[in-house]
């Protein structure tokens, strides 16, 4: 074959080659064009779709905590006296902290003003409105249309809530005033580019919560493509001019509970900048083949085939797993197509090989972690199943102990009745004496059975450490100096404010210094230190306060340290075995941790962790404690 024939041999299989990969490449690139732009328009409506409904469920959400928060306020009892004194700084110190308030108005039963935390301009209509359009005596916040503010730069609305006394009497009105501003930062800030907005309008199209603060209340969708969208709920998707004449995709919802719609917009040429730039991308990469198809066309017909077998059979000894094998006849020494090709046919076949020993790798690690798993959920039904005995138990024993206490009131008074009506002897009194001591002592078991099943919600005060330990160690002190104990106390001078139940602590402490003078009834040391801290790795992370009471008796046996704080454990003839449940539950209550460390023979430590709760905030300006707010 001479120069001249291959020549227009190439020229023929070039043109044929052209045309057999040009033509559907056009087809396929106008289809992807067009299927670009409905993907992405779809895309696009799903995301408004997406963001309206994430919108709707956190604007109702957020209506309905404040709801919530307007009766909560209304049955607080500083409200509920009606003491301008108490209320003001309650209500403007809600007003301040949660930032979405702008005024609360206070009356009484007759209307008249208790307070106002600002100058009855701007909301008093709203609030009027509100009162008319639900009576204040349902307890349920009555919620009026939204107005105008004063200034003109915002939109309000007002929720209404009665307030009722002890004995369910109308006492008054609290009405809360919030401004739009708020929903449009906390609930209708969007991400959607540059040009995506939310905003709320009512029925009739009109603007009541925008960006643009001009056109609240004063301007209308009515006319524009957005209402139509609104007012039409079968119609989904699709482009429409919105209220500025701007070409826009949208979705709306209306809010629960309220005549408002949800409006999601943005504008068609950003939405659709992706798409441009996909077409425009296509061609270039049309125009790109149809170069490369030229230079490639000639050298198609004996360039491709034999590596391209090859590369089959290499592909089919791959897939039986034999890597090794099948890279032996591939040609990697070429610098072309062909030799990439076949170096990234090796590479693959190395990851192939890479993933497949991770894979097996693993397989094997998930397999120890389902074990490691299902021995957790064993262990969470187990204390679960623990959990529920011991809520039966606790029932039993609150049954249990009513029961027995009434019978035996009964005989402790008709005991008491005896000594004081019928004259006895010296043996007889001194029976009479150990009968009211057991009786006491029953009485004593009883409370603790009634504490460890009904435990009280601890009562929250500034708490002295310093007195709370002394006042603990006087009832203590005559018995350790009978046993010949020594005390030691290490209370630091300076820790940090504290909040708590102090007799509740109290008798947990006593409980623990009890217990380690009964381990040391032949004398010894008992140590107690308060001190500040961190509290320990596993429990919320912050300042505390240490508690460590320390003996030098026998120490814990270990096999009975897993069950110290069970219900009725004990290790003493005469106790309870309630005495550590109730300190546990009494920490526990208290946001703290309790440990124990012992040793054979050298004693043993029990450590409480409370954590530090900053202090409520007093008239001088301290700060303010914000579980009790």
């Amino acid at each position: 074959m001479n120069a001249s024939s291959f020549g227009n041999l190439q020229i023929k299989v070039t043109w044929i080659f052209l045309l057999l990969s040009l033509v559907p490449l056009g087809t396929v690139s106008v289809f992807a064009i067009r299927t670009a732009n409905e993907v992405i328009a779809s895309i696009m409506q799903n995301q408004l779709e997406n963001v309206a409904d994430e919108k709707q469920t956190l604007l109702e959400r957020w209506l309905a905590e404040r709801r919530a928060d307007v009766q909560v306020l209304a049955g607080s009892p500083t409200v509920r006296r009606m003491d301008p004194s108490e209320a003001a700084p309650f209500l403007s110190l809600v007003e301040a902290q949660y930032g979405v308030y702008r005024r609360f108005i206070l009356r009484d039963e007759e209307g008249a003003l208790v307070f106002d935390s600002r100058p009855p301009l701007d909301a008093e209509k709203a609030y009027r409105r509100a009162e008319r359009e639900e009576s204040l005596a349902s307890g349920v916040p009555a919620m009026s249309r939204i107005e105008l503010a004063a200034d003109g730069r915002e939109s309000v609305f007002s929720l209404a809530v009665g307030i009722r006394d002890e004995a369910d009497r109308l006492r008054g009105s609290l009405c809360a005033v919030i401004s739009t501003e708020s929903v449009l930062k906390r609930v209708l800030r969007v991400r959607l580019g540059a040009t995506g907005e939310c905003y709320l309008v009512d029925k009739h199209g009109t603007f009541l919560a925008h960006k643009s603060p001009e056109r609240i209340l004063r301007e209308s969708i009515a006319e524009s493509g957005s209402f139509a969208n609104l007012a039409d709920g079968s119609r989904k998707g699709g482009v429409y001019t919105d209220y500025r004449g701007v070409e826009v995709l949208g979705a709306s919802r209306p809010v629960s509970g309220t005549d408002w719609f949800l409006v999601v917009e943005q504008d068609r040429d950003e939405a659709f900048a992706t798409a441009h730039l996909l077409e425009r991308n296509v061609w270039i990469v049309i125009a790109l083949t149809v170069v490369v198809a030229i230079a490639l066309s000639a050298l198609l017909a004996w360039y491709v085939a034999s590596p391209i077998r090859k590369l089959s059979e290499a592909a089919r000894i791959l897939s039986q797993g034999e890597f090794e094998k099948a890279l032996v006849d591939l040609e990697t020494g070429r610098r072309d197509e062909i030799g990439a090709l076949c170096t990234a046919f090796r590479h693959m076949a190395d990851q192939l090989k890479d993933r497949q020993s991770l894979l097996e790798t693993r397989v094997g690690w998930t397999v120890a972690e389902l074990e490691k798993t299902d021995a957790k959920l064993r262990g969470t039904i187990e204390a679960a199943e623990r959990s529920e005995r011991l809520a039966a138990l606790g029932r039993l024993a609150s049954g249990v102990a009513h029961e027995i206490r009434t019978p035996l009131t009964s005989l402790k008074l008709f005991l008491q009745s005896i000594q004081e009506d019928v004259a006895i002897s010296c043996e007889t009194s001194e029976d009479h004496q150990v009968a009211m001591r057991q009786i006491a002592r029953i009485e004593r078991t009883i409370n603790h059975f009634l504490d460890f099943a009904r435990p009280q919600d601890p009562v929250l005060k500034d708490l002295d450490f310093a007195e709370l330990i002394e006042d603990v160690l006087e009832v203590i002190r005559p018995r350790a100096n009978q046993q010949d104990v020594e005390i030691l106390k290490d209370v630091a001078a300076e820790l940090p404010r504290f909040r708590g139940d102090g007799r509740q602590l109290a008798e947990g402490i006593l409980n623990l210094l009890v217990n380690a003078l009964d381990a040391m009834p032949e004398g010894g040391r008992l140590s107690i230190a308060v001190a500040p801290g961190e509290m320990p790795e596993g429990a919320s992370a912050g300042a505390s306060i240490r508690i460590d009471v320390s003996d030098t008796g026998p120490g814990i046996d270990e096999k009975d340290l897993d069950r110290l704080f069970e219900p009725f454990f004990t290790t003493k003839a005469a106790g309870s075995g309630l005495g550590l449940t109730i300190l546990k539950g009494t920490i526990e209550r208290h946001a703290g941790t309790i440990a124990v460390h012992t040793e054979p023979g050298a004693g043993t430590r029990f450590s409480i962790c409370l954590p530090v709760i900053p202090a409520e905030e007093d008239a001088d300006g301290k700060n303010p404690d914000s579980r009790q707010r």
